[in-house]
């Protein structure tokens, strides 16, 4: 089977434009060494996307009319108040949400996972995949947690899933799984690994922090409890996520934080204090609430949700062309979990033999105006599972992601800079500085408006 696409086929993908929303940014030009500028090619969407511009719209209607939430009489509060639990309605339709499942607003997906964990009954058996990134690998904890090593094919990956359940205590259980895979971009089969969880008992989490920017979510179809995503992928970057999910375990947990909001009493008891704690939502999102974030959320997926169609044939049109360039690397070597036809978001992470993933990732960017990510991309067991899979002798890897805000010209000058850099070397001179590639003599200066200060 072929490595990549074909050539036709990534013409065929190419061929017709198609409308997407359009992102801030989309015009920066960067410094690059030796004097000059480039057009910023970012090929690291999948660590955080750009903003909408529609978003950045949104945000500068709500800032003049910006104030308490739930908790003030005046205007510009109702206004607050009213912007804030509209987009709970929001993100409940774009993932496909029951009736009477609870809408958290929370930070991002770490935040949203490590709220799930704590809320949890006492006992359950959490079963996940070595696969995942820290957010959803990290907040589970003790001797109910199984974890299930990095599977070399779906139907595999479900025969140990189906073992880890059947070999767990009587009581709650709870799989995790990843929408889409943060190092390799690759699709899980989450239809079919909640059908394995429904004959144990289980419920479903699902991290869709890689996959909701990339593909449709159905929470129905998919037949998943709870789905976390961050408004930081999502091109809302404004320190928003969300929990989505059934509401009965959010509701019988204390609190995630204490403090104001959460609270629906406290009463002077004299040697303590009585707290009659507030329903879900509420119950979990103590402080001020960030309705800045949770608006630019909302908008951002409303345009998502408007626009799957060009999103995500301009998405694929663009991963083939990458896959297709890449292939020509000299000693490139791509990673994967699945193999290289399974299905896939704009996400490819792969090492060149020889040559280090920082050095490449410093000169890319100081020589080329690319951005990429370089290292472990917090999965560091899959990663380092996926490497020595792959033969590579390398520790770290180069990861390549695409997004609304990537163009063809960004891909062909990534795979034409590689090719460079295997050949020739970088053009200048570099040095580690406290664990990373920089250039010795860097003369691209940041921008005084932002630092000047």
């Amino acid at each position: 089977m072929s490595l990549v696409p074909t050539q036709a086929r990534v013409e065929r993908a190419a061929a017709p434009e198609v409308a997407i929303p359009a992102v801030v940014g989309a015009d920066l030009t960067v410094p690059v060494l030796g004097g000059g500028s480039r057009e910023y090619a970012n090929l690291d969407h999948a660590a955080s996307a750009p903003c909408l511009a529609a978003v950045r719209q949104a945000v500068d209607q709500l800032l003049p009319f910006y104030a308490s939430v739930h908790r003030g009489a005046g205007y510009a509060s109702q206004v607050c108040t009213a912007v804030y639990e509209q987009a709970r309605q929001a993100l409940r339709a774009f993932v496909g949400a029951r009736r009477g499942d609870a809408v958290v607003v929370t930070r991002n997906t770490t935040d949203s996972l490590n709220l799930l964990a704590r809320a949890v009954p006492s006992g359950t058996s959490v079963v996940l995949f070595d696969t995942e990134h820290h957010a959803a690998l990290l907040p589970w904890r003790g001797p109910n947690v199984h974890r299930i090593a990095t599977p070399a094919a779906v139907d595999a990956a479900l025969a140990e899933l189906d073992r880890a359940l059947r070999a767990c205590p009587v009581g709650p259980r709870l799989v995790v799984v990843t929408g889409a895979s943060n190092v390799t971009g690759e699709v899980w089969p989450v239809a079919r690994v909640a059908e394995v969880a429904r004959r144990h008992g289980a419920r479903v989490a699902l991290d869709a922090a890689q996959l909701a920017p990339h593909r449709p979510i159905d929470m129905r179809e998919l037949d998943v409890d709870y789905v976390a995503l961050s408004g930081h992928k999502l091109y809302a970057p404004f320190g928003a996520g969300a929990l989505v999910g059934r509401a009965d375990w959010l509701q019988a947990a204390n609190p995630y934080l204490a403090g104001g909001g959460a609270t629906s009493q406290v009463t002077d008891l004299g040697d303590r204090l009585g707290v009659a704690w507030a329903r879900v939502p509420e119950r979990h999102e103590a402080g001020s609430p960030n309705v800045v974030g949770a608006h630019a959320l909302a908008v951002a997926v409303d345009e998502l949700g408007r626009n799957w169609a060009g999103v995500v044939h301009h998405e694929r049109a663009l991963t083939a062309r990458l896959r297709a360039g890449l292939a020509t690397v000299p000693g490139l070597t791509e990673l994967s979990l699945f193999g290289p036809d399974h299905d896939r978001v704009g996400v490819v992470s792969f090492t060149v033999a020889g040559h280090d993933a920082g050095l490449l990732a410093a000169a890319l960017s100081a020589e080329h105006g690319i951005g990429v990510r370089d290292g472990a991309f917090c999965a560091h067991v899959a990663t380092t599972r996926l490497l020595r899979r792959a033969g590579a002798g390398e520790k770290r890897a180069l990861r390549a992601s695409l997004g609304l805000g990537t163009t063809a010209e960004h891909v062909d000058r990534l795979v034409a800079a590689l090719r460079a850099l295997v050949s020739t070397g970088p053009a200048g001179e570099y040095q580690l500085r406290d664990g990373r590639w920089a250039p010795v003599a860097d003369d691209r200066p940041l921008p005084a408006s932002l630092l000047g200060r």
